[in-house]
């Protein structure tokens, strides 16, 4: 399929997945999950490739002395708020990003009833305020008692992926954050990045590999399928990212030196892409992207790609498809579902290169 000449709707991207393949769990050891290698279309003749399959661990084997590896070392905030309504009926909320000093904007369960006005009781004198109801959903609360970052602390839960069917357990705190997440601010992982050990990282700079990390704060849009047929029409999520001064000079240091950037999953691709300079290197600084990455785009800062396995009709999906190749990346995925991989965020992982 040309990707360019041949426009692609969302039910292109849509994938058979037994549910049984959606895993609930993380791998028994970190660093030991399945890789699935792919090789680009743009690196080949044009045609698929069938694609090989390995263990993580041989990544280290993959990446050649020099090459540059990208991290998200964003950390997952315990954002989930369970509580109750004066009926004494339960309710959730999600907290997202701060609009000002002691609000926040989040997403509640049942929205029906969080409407402005309305009071959650967490426990311990905390409450949460229903103030203003806003697009998409979302509403804007404000904390009573304690402070969000003091409720959170308290009584947070880590906000596990709507796709994995049980409550956190203390496993989860451990394995839902990557071994090199810093400051907290997603309220879901950066999950390529599970699959490092501290040990996998010091491989491979023992190797000559040199790492370079940056944060873009992963949002629940993550999860969002795309639902209209025209992939123009969708609403993009708006996710926060910042790309350290060190790190923007790693890359440009990359590119002197002929070495390749690999991107530690597709919230670095995001990241990068957005921040875009002539020459292949990218501005250092904080912003916001919205970027939407769909077959036909081209890259212009990541060489390589690290991902997990994603959603059905998401733009997820759709972006590793744009990097792949449109018929090598849809071709990859039934080859992972007949080869019986682990999806999702604690599934196994993708090389792409």
């Amino acid at each position: 399929m040309d990707d360019v000449a041949v426009p692609l709707r969302t039910s292109d991207f849509d994938y058979a997945l037994p549910p049984e393949l959606i895993a609930q769990t993380p791998s028994e050891v970190r660093g030991e999950s399945r890789l699935m290698v792919v090789r680009r279309e743009a690196e080949t003749s044009g045609d698929p490739v069938v694609p090989s399959s390995h263990r993580f661990s041989e990544l280290i084997d993959l990446i050649p002395p020099g090459d540059l590896l990208v991290l998200n070392s964003t950390r997952v905030r315990h954002a989930r708020l369970l509580g109750r309504r004066p009926s004494g009926a339960p309710a959730a909320v999600l907290l997202l990003h701060p609009p000002g000093e002691n609000t926040r904007i989040a997403m509640g369960k049942p929205g029906s009833a969080l409407q402005p006005g309305k009071r959650i009781a967490l426990g311990d004198g905390m409450e949460i305020e229903i103030v203003e109801v806003l697009a998409e959903g979302y509403r804007r609360v404000r904390f009573h008692g304690a402070s969000a970052a003091e409720a959170m602390e308290r009584v947070g839960r880590l906000p596990l992926p709507p796709y994995i069917d049980r409550d956190p357990t203390p496993d989860d705190d451990i394995r839902y954050q990557t071994v090199f997440a810093e400051r907290e601010g997603s309220v879901a992982a950066p999950t390529a990045g599970l699959h490092f050990t501290a040990e996998m990282l010091g491989a491979l700079e023992a190797r000559g590999v040199r790492l370079a990390r940056l944060e873009l704060e992963v949002g629940p849009g993550t999860f969002k399928p795309v639902e209209t047929e025209d992939l123009s029409t969708h609403p993009m999520h708006p996710e926060r990212y910042d790309i350290p001064t060190q790190a923007a000079e790693a890359i440009a240091a990359a590119r002197s030196r002929g070495a390749a950037l690999w991107a530690v999953g597709t919230t670095v691709v995001r990241a990068l892409e957005s921040a875009a300079l002539p020459g292949r290197t990218v501005s250092p600084g904080a912003g916001e992207t919205r970027l939407m990455i769909t077959p036909g785009y081209r890259f212009q800062v990541v060489d390589r790609l690290i991902t997990n396995f994603h959603l059905p009709r998401s733009t997820l999906l759709m972006l590793i498809a744009a990097f792949a190749g449109y018929d090598s990346a849809m071709a990859a995925y039934r080859t992972a579902v007949a080869q019986r991989y682990r999806f999702y965020s604690y599934g196994d992982a993708m090389a792409i290169l």
